[in-house]
Protein backbone atom coordinates (compact mmCIF):
# COMPACT_ATOMS: atom_id res chain seq x y z
CA UNK A 1 0.00 0.00 0.00
CA UNK A 2 1.60 3.42 -1.18
CA UNK A 3 1.55 5.64 1.60
CA UNK A 4 0.19 9.34 0.66
CA UNK A 5 2.97 11.99 0.26
CA UNK A 6 4.05 13.52 3.28
CA UNK A 7 3.04 17.42 3.57
CA UNK A 8 5.42 19.93 3.98
CA UNK A 9 5.74 23.98 3.85
CA UNK A 10 7.16 25.75 1.53
CA UNK A 11 9.38 28.54 1.75
CA UNK A 12 9.81 32.47 -0.28
CA UNK A 13 12.58 31.08 -2.46
CA UNK A 14 13.76 33.31 -4.87
CA UNK A 15 11.78 31.29 -7.80
CA UNK A 16 8.52 32.22 -5.66
CA UNK A 17 9.00 35.51 -5.27
CA UNK A 18 7.32 37.61 -8.87
CA UNK A 19 10.21 38.88 -10.52
CA UNK A 20 10.35 41.95 -12.97
CA UNK A 21 13.81 42.26 -14.20
CA UNK A 22 14.28 42.31 -18.41
CA UNK A 23 15.89 39.34 -20.21
CA UNK A 24 19.55 39.54 -20.60
CA UNK A 25 22.60 37.44 -21.02
CA UNK A 26 22.70 36.27 -16.98
CA UNK A 27 19.52 35.00 -17.74
CA UNK A 28 19.34 31.31 -18.71
CA UNK A 29 18.47 29.95 -21.41
CA UNK A 30 15.26 28.20 -22.28
CA UNK A 31 15.38 25.51 -24.12
CA UNK A 32 12.29 23.91 -25.65
CA UNK A 33 10.90 21.93 -28.68
CA UNK A 34 8.27 24.81 -29.71
CA UNK A 35 11.27 26.87 -30.98
CA UNK A 36 13.70 24.26 -32.75
CA UNK A 37 13.69 25.12 -36.13
CA UNK A 38 17.00 22.74 -37.20
CA UNK A 39 19.05 20.03 -36.34
CA UNK A 40 21.51 22.00 -34.57
CA UNK A 41 19.04 23.56 -31.96
CA UNK A 42 17.61 19.93 -30.86
CA UNK A 43 21.31 19.12 -30.99
CA UNK A 44 21.88 22.01 -28.56
CA UNK A 45 18.23 21.25 -26.53
CA UNK A 46 19.54 17.48 -26.31
CA UNK A 47 22.75 18.65 -24.65
CA UNK A 48 21.15 20.85 -22.03
CA UNK A 49 18.67 18.02 -20.76
CA UNK A 50 21.88 16.41 -19.81
CA UNK A 51 23.63 19.27 -18.62
CA UNK A 52 20.70 19.57 -16.42
CA UNK A 53 19.99 16.01 -15.34
CA UNK A 54 23.73 14.50 -15.74
CA UNK A 55 24.99 17.68 -14.39
CA UNK A 56 28.41 18.56 -16.38
CA UNK A 57 30.91 16.11 -14.26
CA UNK A 58 28.62 13.52 -15.12
CA UNK A 59 28.98 14.12 -19.16
CA UNK A 60 30.45 11.03 -20.68
CA UNK A 61 30.12 9.17 -24.20
CA UNK A 62 29.09 5.82 -22.17
CA UNK A 63 26.45 7.80 -20.55
CA UNK A 64 24.27 8.81 -23.89
CA UNK A 65 21.17 7.73 -23.96
CA UNK A 66 21.21 7.04 -28.00
CA UNK A 67 17.63 5.40 -27.97
CA UNK A 68 16.28 8.24 -26.41
CA UNK A 69 17.54 10.62 -28.55
CA UNK A 70 16.54 9.28 -31.91
CA UNK A 71 13.27 9.12 -30.24
CA UNK A 72 13.13 12.33 -29.00
CA UNK A 73 14.16 14.04 -32.70
CA UNK A 74 11.27 11.82 -34.94
CA UNK A 75 8.94 13.33 -32.61
CA UNK A 76 8.10 10.16 -30.91
CA UNK A 77 8.07 10.93 -26.92
CA UNK A 78 8.30 15.00 -25.89
CA UNK A 79 10.58 16.57 -23.67
CA UNK A 80 9.22 15.83 -20.50
CA UNK A 81 9.66 12.15 -21.65
CA UNK A 82 13.40 12.56 -22.61
CA UNK A 83 14.07 13.80 -18.75
CA UNK A 84 12.13 11.07 -17.38
CA UNK A 85 14.23 8.27 -19.39
CA UNK A 86 17.51 10.66 -18.57
CA UNK A 87 16.50 10.30 -14.70
CA UNK A 88 15.88 6.51 -14.53
CA UNK A 89 18.89 5.59 -16.78
CA UNK A 90 21.58 3.10 -15.35
CA UNK A 91 24.04 5.61 -15.49
CA UNK A 92 22.55 8.07 -13.39
CA UNK A 93 20.99 5.97 -10.83
CA UNK A 94 24.51 3.95 -11.08
CA UNK A 95 26.36 7.37 -10.06
CA UNK A 96 23.70 9.48 -8.19
CA UNK A 97 20.96 6.59 -6.45
CA UNK A 98 23.87 3.71 -5.41
CA UNK A 99 26.57 6.65 -3.85
CA UNK A 100 24.31 8.81 -1.66
CA UNK A 101 21.54 8.47 0.71
CA UNK A 102 17.89 8.44 -0.09
CA UNK A 103 17.88 12.36 1.44
CA UNK A 104 20.48 13.15 -0.74
CA UNK A 105 19.25 11.70 -4.20
CA UNK A 106 15.85 13.50 -2.94
CA UNK A 107 17.75 16.63 -2.89
CA UNK A 108 19.95 16.16 -6.26
CA UNK A 109 16.54 15.19 -7.90
CA UNK A 110 14.80 18.29 -7.08
CA UNK A 111 17.13 20.02 -8.23
CA UNK A 112 18.00 19.00 -11.27
CA UNK A 113 13.75 18.30 -12.04
CA UNK A 114 12.12 21.00 -10.33
CA UNK A 115 15.15 23.53 -11.07
CA UNK A 116 14.82 24.44 -7.19
CA UNK A 117 16.33 23.83 -3.69
CA UNK A 118 14.50 21.57 -1.32
CA UNK A 119 12.27 23.89 0.84
CA UNK A 120 13.27 21.79 4.29
CA UNK A 121 14.43 18.11 6.00
CA UNK A 122 11.18 17.41 6.09
CA UNK A 123 10.12 17.67 2.56
CA UNK A 124 13.56 15.03 2.02
CA UNK A 125 11.82 12.85 4.56
CA UNK A 126 8.77 12.64 2.56
CA UNK A 127 9.72 12.26 -0.91
CA UNK A 128 12.38 9.83 0.99
CA UNK A 129 9.62 7.66 1.92
CA UNK A 130 8.43 7.73 -1.70
CA UNK A 131 11.36 6.71 -2.57
CA UNK A 132 10.97 3.75 -0.29
CA UNK A 133 7.57 2.70 -1.40
CA UNK A 134 7.72 3.19 -4.53
CA UNK A 135 11.09 2.71 -5.91
CA UNK A 136 13.16 5.66 -7.78
CA UNK A 137 10.74 4.93 -10.54
CA UNK A 138 7.97 6.02 -9.08
CA UNK A 139 9.98 9.01 -7.33
CA UNK A 140 11.02 10.27 -10.78
CA UNK A 141 7.10 9.77 -11.99
CA UNK A 142 5.72 11.89 -9.22
CA UNK A 143 8.74 14.56 -9.61
CA UNK A 144 7.87 14.85 -13.17
CA UNK A 145 3.52 14.30 -12.76
CA UNK A 146 3.22 16.71 -10.20
CA UNK A 147 1.72 20.21 -10.88
CA UNK A 148 4.88 22.07 -10.01
CA UNK A 149 6.69 20.64 -12.83
CA UNK A 150 3.72 20.62 -15.35
CA UNK A 151 3.07 24.79 -14.48
CA UNK A 152 6.81 25.52 -14.88
CA UNK A 153 8.22 23.20 -18.03
CA UNK A 154 5.59 21.95 -19.29
CA UNK A 155 6.09 19.02 -21.68
CA UNK A 156 8.93 20.42 -24.08
CA UNK A 157 10.90 22.44 -22.14
CA UNK A 158 14.07 21.14 -20.02
CA UNK A 159 14.55 21.88 -16.88
CA UNK A 160 16.78 24.94 -15.68
CA UNK A 161 17.50 26.55 -12.33
CA UNK A 162 15.34 29.13 -11.33
CA UNK A 163 16.11 32.26 -11.21
CA UNK A 164 19.74 31.63 -9.93
CA UNK A 165 20.60 35.61 -11.07
CA UNK A 166 19.04 38.25 -9.05
CA UNK A 167 19.05 42.13 -9.95
CA UNK A 168 21.18 44.48 -7.36
CA UNK A 169 22.87 41.44 -6.31
CA UNK A 170 26.75 40.93 -6.71
CA UNK A 171 26.76 37.58 -7.12
CA UNK A 172 23.60 34.84 -7.37
CA UNK A 173 23.14 31.61 -6.02
CA UNK A 174 25.74 28.98 -6.57
CA UNK A 175 24.74 26.50 -9.46
CA UNK A 176 22.95 23.13 -8.35
CA UNK A 177 25.60 21.27 -9.71
CA UNK A 178 28.67 22.94 -7.92
CA UNK A 179 26.70 23.08 -4.51
CA UNK A 180 25.83 19.65 -4.64
CA UNK A 181 28.76 17.54 -5.53
CA UNK A 182 28.53 14.22 -6.18
CA UNK A 183 28.92 12.21 -2.79
CA UNK A 184 27.81 13.19 0.48
CA UNK A 185 30.43 13.70 3.12
CA UNK A 186 29.33 10.27 4.51
CA UNK A 187 30.61 8.69 1.35
CA UNK A 188 33.66 11.22 0.94
CA UNK A 189 34.59 10.12 4.27
CA UNK A 190 33.67 5.91 3.24
CA UNK A 191 36.28 6.80 -0.04
CA UNK A 192 38.77 8.28 2.19
CA UNK A 193 39.26 11.94 0.82
CA UNK A 194 39.41 14.42 2.12
CA UNK A 195 43.12 13.04 3.65
CA UNK A 196 44.87 14.98 6.10
CA UNK A 197 48.11 13.85 5.32
CA UNK A 198 51.07 14.28 7.88
CA UNK A 199 54.56 14.46 7.16
CA UNK A 200 57.23 12.63 9.42
CA UNK A 201 59.29 15.71 9.23
CA UNK A 202 58.88 18.68 10.16
CA UNK A 203 60.35 21.27 7.82
CA UNK A 204 60.97 24.84 9.15
CA UNK A 205 60.35 28.02 5.80
CA UNK A 206 63.59 30.11 6.40
CA UNK A 207 63.08 33.48 4.23
CA UNK A 208 65.17 34.17 0.81
CA UNK A 209 66.28 36.70 2.77
CA UNK A 210 68.21 34.97 5.22
CA UNK A 211 68.99 32.29 3.59
CA UNK A 212 72.86 31.30 3.23
CA UNK A 213 74.50 32.36 0.39
CA UNK A 214 76.95 30.76 -1.75
CA UNK A 215 80.59 30.85 0.39
CA UNK A 216 78.54 30.40 4.03
CA UNK A 217 80.66 28.60 6.01
CA UNK A 218 76.81 27.86 7.37
CA UNK A 219 76.90 25.81 4.25
CA UNK A 220 79.99 23.64 4.94
CA UNK A 221 78.28 22.36 8.01
CA UNK A 222 76.08 19.86 6.76
CA UNK A 223 78.39 18.56 4.76
CA UNK A 224 81.00 17.86 7.54
CA UNK A 225 78.35 16.12 9.66
CA UNK A 226 77.41 14.10 6.50
CA UNK A 227 80.99 12.71 6.17
CA UNK A 228 81.59 9.05 6.75
CA UNK A 229 83.66 7.59 9.78
CA UNK A 230 86.64 6.33 9.66
CA UNK A 231 87.20 2.55 8.67
CA UNK A 232 89.48 2.19 11.52
CA UNK A 233 89.92 3.99 15.16
CA UNK A 234 92.73 5.32 15.58
CA UNK A 235 95.24 3.36 17.61
CA UNK A 236 96.18 4.19 21.52
CA UNK A 237 99.63 4.55 22.21
CA UNK A 238 100.82 4.22 25.94
CA UNK A 239 102.38 6.61 27.94
CA UNK A 240 105.41 4.04 28.92
CA UNK A 241 106.18 4.33 24.65
CA UNK A 242 106.37 7.91 24.97
CA UNK A 243 109.69 9.47 24.67
CA UNK A 244 108.65 12.78 26.40
CA UNK A 245 112.06 14.17 26.30
CA UNK A 246 112.35 14.62 22.91
CA UNK A 247 108.77 15.97 22.67
CA UNK A 248 109.73 19.06 25.12
CA UNK A 249 111.14 21.71 22.83
CA UNK A 250 114.94 23.10 24.23
CA UNK A 251 115.22 26.86 24.68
Amino acid sequence: MALPLLSYAPKSQNQRVAGYELGGDEQPRVFTTENVLSSGDMENLIWAAYRQIYSEHQILKSNRQKSLESQLKFGQITVRDFIRGLATSAPFLERNYQTNSNYRFVEMCVQRILGRDVYSDREKIAWSIVIATKGTQGFIDELLNSSEYLEKFGYDTVPYQQRRILPQRVGGETPFNLKTPRYSEYHRSQLGFPQIIWQTSVRRFVPQEQQAKAGDPSNYLGMARNMPMPATPPQRVSLANINIATMVPRR
